[in-house]
């Protein structure tokens, strides 16, 4: 594409490497998830195996199965599946980050689709209009997000609990906790939304951003260094925590629909 400020040259790009390899992946690897979220979002059945709960149904405000509901069924009225409820929070929150902004804009928008790459739109609005403003919205998302953490921490303390008659330990007694494979992925998971929302650019800027003095803020300052150092690696948490979401998912399915058992370790 030819414009101010540009050589004349003709051909869309002179680099000679696989630069397409790196959007190409990111649009596979991102339509597969949103296919697979869309899928399941939409089921409203099989997200919860006593005593995991499916991220993508945390917390369960419609009309729940029996036990997955810890904080009350106030929209039981909810026709659709409960998951859309709760689900436009986190996603209102990745599909605004910054970083995922750069990925789908280059991979799906191609704009640019990568570097020193023409793209092959004629002008550009940036994001002055909508439904690109609605970007804006992401640091309210980010409250959102850190509230939706804080109920998945609470479910993976909830999901050390023993079900009943299940863990005997003599005379008809039951172990009070109870560790499976599904506890493990839901506490890695946890771990990894955790790394993700605090190592976003609008935490680094709520802890420690419009001080115009950090001498005078030691605390914030602290803060504002430790999520600077998160937020170097704020990509890979974006991906790392995109994968573990579906895959603790994707086994309480397995778990709910009998295909297979959890792994207890006790």
């Amino acid at each position: 594409m030819q414009g101010p400020g540009r050589a004349e040259i003709e051909e869309r790009t002179l680099r000679t490497d696989r630069w397409w390899l790196s959007p190409l992946a990111t649009f596979l690897v991102f339509s597969a998830f949103v296919v697979y979220a869309t899928i399941r979002a939409f089921m409203g059945t099989d997200y919860f195996a006593d005593p995991y709960l499916s991220p993508f149904y945390s917390p369960c405000l419609g009309d729940c199965v029996e036990g997955a509901s810890d904080f009350g069924q106030p929209f039981q009225w909810w026709p659709l599946s409960a998951a859309l409820i709760i689900l436009i929070f986190p996603l209102g929150f990745r599909m605004t980050c910054y970083y995922y902004r750069k990925a789908y804009y280059r991979a799906f928008w191609l704009s640019p689709p990568a570097c020193a790459v023409a793209e092959p739109h004629g002008s550009y609005s940036g994001e002055t209009r909508l439904p690109l403003l609605l970007q804006n919205l992401h640091r309210y998302f980010w409250y959102a997000a850190v509230l939706v953490a804080l109920i998945l921490s609470f479910d993976v303390i909830l999901a050390f609990r023993a079900m009943p008659d299940e863990y005997a330990v003599g005379d008809g007694e039951t172990s009070g906790i109870h560790m499976g494979l599904g506890t493990v992925l839901m506490a890695v998971n946890v771990v990894l939304i955790w790394l993700y929302t605090l190592s976003c650019h609008s935490c680094r800027h709520i802890v420690g951003g419009r001080l115009r003095h950090f001498s005078k803020h030691p605390v914030r300052y602290r803060m504002w260094t430790w999520v600077s150092k998160l937020n170097a690696r704020h990509p890979q948490y974006a991906w790392y925590s995109l994968f573990s979401v579906a895959l603790v998912d994707l086994y309480i399915f397995l778990l709910a629909t009998d295909v297979i058992d959890d792994l207890r370790f006790f």
